[in-house]
Order: structure tokens, then sequence, then C-alpha cells
């Protein structure tokens, strides 16, 4: 499966996120805050790493099977 995101892509911002997952601003940092997604901040700025978005897919693919 992938994502809707270009590749080039090694940093994604959170509405970025929020389209890869169709999930709302809420819910993406719910789960950056229980530490299902991990991210970094750069000053105020919040990125999530491609792969992490990634990994957290796959992980969410091997509970439902």
């Amino acid at each position: 499966m992938t994502t809707a995101l270009p590749p080039s892509h090694e940093a994604l911002t959170v509405p970025e996120v929020m389209a890869a997952l169709r999930l709302s601003r809420f819910k993406v940092y719910d789960l950056i805050r229980s530490k299902q997604l991990q991210s970094f901040t750069i000053g105020r700025a919040r990125r999530v790493p491609a792969d992490a978005l990634r990994i957290y897919i796959e992980n969410q693919l091997g509970d439902n099977n």
C-alpha cells in the first residue's frame, strides 16, 4: 500500500499526514502524543518522517490481520 505523497518527501507536515491518513488534526496529534507516530520539532514546526508514517501504516495493517 502506498500513500498519495511524493517519494521525495523526507519529513511531512501535520497537514500532509492528515491528508495521507484522512484524519483530523486532533487525531494526528493524538497519535503523536501517544507515541504511535514518531515525530520531531524544529523550532515550533512539527514534522513526521516519511518512514515513520509508512511504519505506522504497516503496523496498523499487521494489527488487523
